[in-house]
């Protein structure tokens, strides 16, 4: 038998735990989207078998998720905090050992094989894992039972603003809505709900949405290929319905992508450009639209420049501004540390920008439907003051019956605000400010 060449040796199977290491590494070191990291082949989650993936992202989103106690732990447990590899080792066993109920030997072997082994200088980071992760199954339980889970997790800007912005109470009810997991939300065509609920088992939310709480691969539920539904929070469903009568109408979906809303849109009728100025995630709103036997005319151009090819002003607009974000958490546990207070003031300008300059599409009568996915007041209510010195635009104020959600989500000042701790008898919805506005 001849001896392989190392280009012909079989590789190693990539090791989940080692994968989840790095993907903590890209967001909390290199402050990477969790989303990004996963497509990276260089780290590795491509490569795993479909049942790792799904484990390896679950263990990382809940260690986001609960990074606050973990950390807080981790220094109740050494005198100081080790770094690179040995900390997202810990980070990633006392998850395991404390939020997902994986066995004590399963935990510590796994945290304890990423690290170099003996003879690579690894011996003192591997004490230390296996130390502190057996310390953790004695006292773990105990420990967390003594902490706020809430407030840990919630990074101190953010903690700060939603106290002056919606109060202590208030606050504490959405930072503790973060500490769950979203639910799996759907939006389907009109008039195909109670179809769909059944098919799905899917609860009907007030607005209209489906809920699923079973879990399962997205892509092997019941009509999924065959283009039944598609994905789409509960509070991201309801600004498209607040135009109106749709039918034969010409609406411009800025910042389209990956689609939710354009889908809509066109399933009520409308004839709809879809815009978006990442041509990577068009393509995935052109596979959604192809997957639902809907069509768009999709444009690659930036929403704060783009006019259509044809003359003529609009009938609507449906502006999906960029945003902090900070109103997903409960569905991207990374953003607390990816996102800084001073973002906001540069996303605010930038949707001032896109407002004006889709106003500029409307023709006289025409709608503007302004969201974002956020919790901060300068990227919601604090623009209306913006549309008020405008001048060439009214607020068309939103009444919560309309859309059939709770009354609580109207604003006294015409808009409508959703928040995580909202529906905690259907299990919550994302954080969400939206307005209409009629051009003059």
């Amino acid at each position: 038998m001849t001896e392989q060449t190392p280009n012909h040796r079989i590789a190693e199977p990539l090791q989940p735990r080692a994968v989840a290491a790095r993907l903590l590494q890209a967001v909390l070191d290199k402050h990477r989207a969790l989303d990004d990291a996963l497509t990276d082949k260089a780290l590795g989650f491509a490569g795993l078998t479909d049942r790792d993936r799904g484990a390896t992202r679950r263990l990382v989103a809940t260690c986001l998720r609960r990074l606050g106690q973990i950390d807080a732990l981790i220094a109740v447990f050494v005198t100081r905090q080790p770094a690179g590899l040995p900390l997202q080792a810990l980070r990633l066993g006392l998850c395991d050992l404390l939020f997902l109920g994986t066995p004590a030997h399963a935990a510590v072997s796994a945290s304890v094989d990423i690290l170099p082994p003996p003879e690579k200088g690894g011996s003192k980071a591997r004490g230390l894992v296996n130390a502190v992760l057996r310390r953790a199954t004695r006292e773990g339980t105990d420990l967390l039972a003594k902490q706020d889970a809430a407030r840990l997790n919630t990074p101190d800007w953010l903690a700060r603003r939603w106290v002056a912005a919606y109060g202590e109470a208030t606050a504490r009810a959405i930072m503790e809505a973060h500490l769950a997991e979203a639910s799996l939300d759907i939006s389907v065509a009109p008039g195909q709900e109670t179809i769909w609920a059944e098919k799905l088992q899917a609860e009907i939310l007030p607005g209209g949405s489906l809920r699923r709480m079973a879990g399962g691969a997205v892509e092997q539920m019941p009509g999924f290929e065959e283009g039944g539904w598609w994905v789409q929070d509960a509070a991201a469903a309801l600004p498209a319905k607040l135009f109106g009568p749709l039918a034969g109408k010409r609406i411009a979906d800025l910042c389209a992508a990956p689609g939710g809303k354009t889908a809509q849109l066109l399933s009520l009728g409308a004839e709809v450009y879809a815009i978006d100025r990442s041509e990577p995630r068009l393509q995935r709103l052109k596979r959604n639209l192809a997957r639902l036997h809907l069509k768009a005319m999709v444009r690659t151009a930036d929403a704060e420049s783009w006019q259509p090819d044809e003359a003529g002003l609009l009938d609507g607009v449906l502006l999906d501004a960029p945003c902090t974000a900070t109103g997903t958490i409960r569905r991207h546990p990374d953003l607390p540390y990816l996102k800084r207070a001073a973002d906001i003031a540069k996303l605010a300008a930038l949707q001032r920008r896109l407002l004006a300059h889709a106003l500029s599409l409307l023709k006289p009568g025409g709608l503007l439907i302004y969201c974002v996915c956020s919790l901060e007041p300068e990227e919601g209510e604090a623009q209306l003051d913006w549309i008020k010195a405008h001048g060439d635009c009214s607020i068309q104020p939103i009444a919560a019956n309309e859309l059939g959600v709770d009354a609580a989500m109207a604003t006294a000042s015409g808009g409508l605000r959703t928040l995580p701790c909202h529906w905690p008898e259907h299990g919550g919805i994302d954080g969400f400010f939206v307005m209409r506005l009629r051009k003059i």
